[in-house]
Order: C-alpha cells, then structure tokens, then sequence
C-alpha cells in the first residue's frame, strides 16, 4: 500500500510531514522521503528505506 502526504505555504512543513509519514507508516512501509522547497527552485530531498522513527 501507498500513501502521500502534502503542505502548501507552512513554515513548518518538515514536522507537519514527518507526523503525516509517521502515521502512514502503519500501512506498511518500504520506504519514505520528504522533499522541501522555498518556493525559488531550491529544495531539499530526504529519503530512507524502512521504519520512519
């Protein structure tokens, strides 16, 4: 199974995420990743095989 999680205009959209990923990581994980941006083309990707925690 999948799942997203999306914000749009949060200061603090890595802890909103990161809650959102914890709580789908119930569904069965494989793997997750976050990817951050200011909005000018420059971003942040995180990315990680297995358990969120």
């Amino acid at each position: 199974m999948c799942g997203i999680v999306g914000v749009v205009g949060n200061k603090n959209a890595t802890d909103i995420l990161m809650q959102g990923l914890e709580k789908l990581e119930y569904r069965g994980y494989d793997s997750a990743g976050i990817y951050v941006t200011n909005g000018v083309n420059q971003g942040r990707l995180i990315k990680s095989v297995g358990r969120i925690a």
